[in-house]
């Protein structure tokens, strides 16, 4: 459906979403074909968006899985239904929600509270999905690749929040897999980097000596909007749960800690010892890091069950 027949409902709510969350293209181009295809259903049902019912939404959940969709897609094609039935609500274009009775999908996790692999690949899925996009304006295209190469960087480092922003220009410049961070009371350690992380702030960086080079000029990595400084925890934070809620994840579960409690998670499942994890978050004190010590007992627990000749 193009721009031009895009329901006046829909439009609403996007034109909501870019003005009050600044919401990237990739964002809102995701939110537009669920609810696309959602009030397609509709339509096909006899039903419209300020009439539905909880039952109707239940009904285009199953027939989602009746197509076929996997649970990550109803569990993001719900996110959507659930923010924009919301959004009909506050603004009064209808006098109730009807999603708001509505459960998604259970979601097994790795540890409480902590992103499994397949939430953060989704996540960074969502942040990339048409970045390439030569046709799609400067200024969008810029704020998706900064945002990817955010979260890329935070979850091949493990980063504090304020140590990610506040990163100087040469971080990104490095020729080995690693660069120095200065962390707490100033002080040093290596901080790692994958080659998607490496990837990502290429395309970034090239397209803001392209597009904004008076901010390539600035002496961090990623410059705020403004004349000058870096840019800030609350900006990142608010883009991250945008992405989030694109991608179907519990926005209010998702914050930049959440993904450097991921990085540390994930390295000790797959074996990494705890002192070394210690020394990438940067943790003055290993009782800090001992928070993770449930993912190490699981690990523990596997290792017996799989190799211990009596495990069975």
């Amino acid at each position: 459906m193009g721009e031009a027949k895009r329901h006046p409902l829909i439009g609403a709510y996007l034109d909501m979403l870019a003005a009050e969350r600044g919401a990237a293209r990739n964002t809102l181009d995701a939110y537009r074909r669920d609810l696309e295809d959602y009030l397609a259903h509709l339509a096909r049902a006899g039903a419209e968006p300020l009439s539905v019912s909880t039952e109707g939404l239940r009904a285009y959940l199953a027939a989602l899985e009746t197509r076929g969709m996997t649970a990550a897609t109803s569990a993001r094609r719900l996110s959507a239904l659930r923010q924009f039935h919301k959004f009909l609500y506050v603004d009064r274009y209808r006098a109730d929600d009807p999603s708001a009775p509505l459960e998604g999908p259970r979601r097994q996790r790795s540890a409480p509270d902590i992103l499994s692999v397949d939430e953060v690949e989704r996540l960074l899925d969502m942040a990339r999905e048409g970045l390439e996009d030569e046709s799609r304006p400067a200024g969008e295209r810029l704020r998706a690749a900064r945002l990817y190469a955010l979260l890329e960087t935070l979850y091949a480092t493990g980063l504090r929040v304020s140590e990610l922003v506040s990163l100087p220009a040469g971080a990104a410049r490095s020729r080995d897999d690693f660069f120095t961070v200065r962390g707490k009371g100033s002080k040093e350690r290596l901080a790692p980097m994958t080659p998607r992380a490496k990837a990502a702030l290429t395309v970034f960086r090239a397209l803001l000596a392209k597009h904004a080079p008076g901010l390539a000029d600035s002496p961090f990595l990623f410059p705020s909007d403004a004349a000058e400084g870096h840019l800030t925890r609350q900006a990142f934070a608010r883009d991250l749960k945008t992405a989030a809620a694109a991608a179907g994840l519990s926005a209010r579960d998702i914050s930049p800690h959440a993904l450097r409690h991921a990085f540390a998670s994930h390295l000790l499942q797959n074996g990494a010892d705890l002192r070394v994890v210690q020394e990438l978050l940067g943790h003055a004190d290993i009782s800090t890091t001992q928070i993770y010590t449930h993912v190490l007992d699981e690990r523990i627990r596997a290792m017996v069950r799989d190799l211990h000749p009596l495990g069975d």
